[in-house]
């Protein structure tokens, strides 16, 4: 095992078969254990697993003001390196992803400066990727 602590994060999804297509085609996580309700995906080095529940009505559409971005709330993600940020912005645009918030820089010039970009997954689970330039930033005041 890593050192480096990693997070478990399980989320609700109404169609494992979407997830998969999503988290493991669109994302490009490795899939790891699995059952006919659960999928393990590695999602850049954390074990997320996607759980069925049929019954769940999906998150809430709540939302804060964020550097002039309406910001989903509940939201999960990854911080990234500025290159594999810049990949996946790519790999997402290029397939012709709807962004809940386009891929930008937040805070420009300011401390906390970073890239961001908002999506839902086939469930509606928002999800942010971020990257920073200086990883001092990271936790920055």
């Amino acid at each position: 095992m890593s050192d480096r602590p990693r997070f478990h994060l399980a989320m609700p999804v109404h169609d494992l078969a979407a997830a998969r297509a999503f988290y493991g085609g669109l994302l490009g996580c490795n899939e790891g254990r699995s059952s006919d309700t659960w999928v393990d995906f590695d999602l850049y080095g954390h074990q997320f697993v996607a759980h069925l529940d049929l019954a769940h009505p999906g998150p809430s559409r709540v939302g804060n003001e964020v550097d002039g971005d309406h910001v989903p709330v509940p939201h999960y993600g990854v911080l990234l390196s500025p290159d594999a940020w810049h990949q996946l912005a790519a790999r997402l645009t290029g397939a012709g992803t709807t962004f809940v918030i386009e891929p930008h820089i937040r805070f420009e010039g300011e401390v906390g400066q970073q890239w961001t970009m908002f999506l839902l997954d086939p469930s509606g689970n928002a999800l942010e990727f971020k990257a920073f330039a200086d990883d001092a930033q990271v936790f920055a005041s």
